[in-house]
């Protein structure tokens, strides 16, 4: 009995289950290709193809995407807006030695690669500051209170 016999009672011959496993071979087997507006077509490697896919199901959930190198090279104002700080705050870790950069005549300049490193590093410490803390108040019996409100608490 095959796997789609147990799963789903349906009974195939041995042709039909000849055919859908010749179909998920080619499937399977077969690469991707981008065809133009002219009619030229280019394969694309699976990884590209798979990246792809993410990037439209991202786009079709109404996700902004944003596609930048590692090496590129940002100013202070743009790495302030991906960290979404000040750039004041930003070029306070700059200073802070927090963040590598490096100087285009009198101009700071920040790889986004270096830029991404930090988010990560910092968006990490944020979530398992905030699990440290729901561990504590759920601990103290305090995770599921809900505090009172002013007008509450006047009455």
């Amino acid at each position: 009995m095959t796997i789609l016999e147990e799963t789903t009672g349906a009974l195939l011959s041995k042709g039909d289950q000849k055919d859908i496993l010749d179909l998920y071979n080619k499937i399977k087997a077969a690469e991707a290709k981008l065809v133009g507006p002219d009619g030229k077509t280019q394969f694309l490697p699976s990884n590209l193809y798979s990246f792809l896919c993410a990037l439209l199901g991202d786009l079709k959930a109404g996700k902004s995407v944003t596609i930048l190198q590692n090496n590129a090279e940002l100013t202070t104002v743009e790495a302030a807006k991906m960290l979404a700080v000040s750039r004041q705050f930003f070029i306070n870790l700059l200073e802070d030695r927090r963040i590598a950069h490096h100087m285009v005549g009198t101009h700071r300049r920040v790889y986004a690669r270096d830029v991404l490193v930090f988010k990560a590093r910092r968006d990490s410490e944020r979530r398992t500051a905030l699990d440290t803390l729901a561990r504590a108040e759920h601990k103290e019996g305090l995770y599921d209170k809900v505090p009172l409100n002013d007008s509450d608490s006047r009455q």
